[in-house]
């Protein structure tokens, strides 16, 4: 089981940008995925989480400019960045809560990042 991420780059103050993260392999079910991102120098912190009910939760520096959504069918979730601030620069990183056959065991799985670069 994999998270592939992508849609990250470079980005001016006040422009938008899209991330899709698509989980592949032996899936049997997903509960929550979510966002989270790493700035230099500072720990990996929560942006949003969506579970599969559709239920979600933000970080309140990213209430109001970011939304996340899911496409169940597709085990694919999507976060939509507007209003971008330099400080929203950081490594964005998928994460999923998800049961995997054929041991149908709970685990938890992170993908690899993308950057995300809000400059002038």
């Amino acid at each position: 089981v994999q998270l592939v991420e992508s849609g990250g780059g470079l980005v001016q103050p006040g422009g938008s940008l899209r991330l899709s993260c698509a989980a592949s392999g032996s899936i049997f079910s997903i509960n929550a995925m979510g966002w989270y991102r790493q700035a230099p120098g500072k720990q990996r912190e929560l942006v949003a989480t969506i579970i599969s009910g559709g239920s979600t939760n933000y970080a309140d520096s990213v209430k109001d400019r970011f939304t996340i959504s899911r496409d169940n069918a597709k085990n694919t979730v999507y976060l939509q960045m507007n209003s971008l601030k330099p400080e929203d620069t950081a490594v964005y990183y998928c994460n999923a809560g998800l049961v995997t056959r054929p041991s149908y065991k709970y685990r938890e799985v992170w993908g690899q990042g993308t950057l995300v670069t809000v400059s002038s």
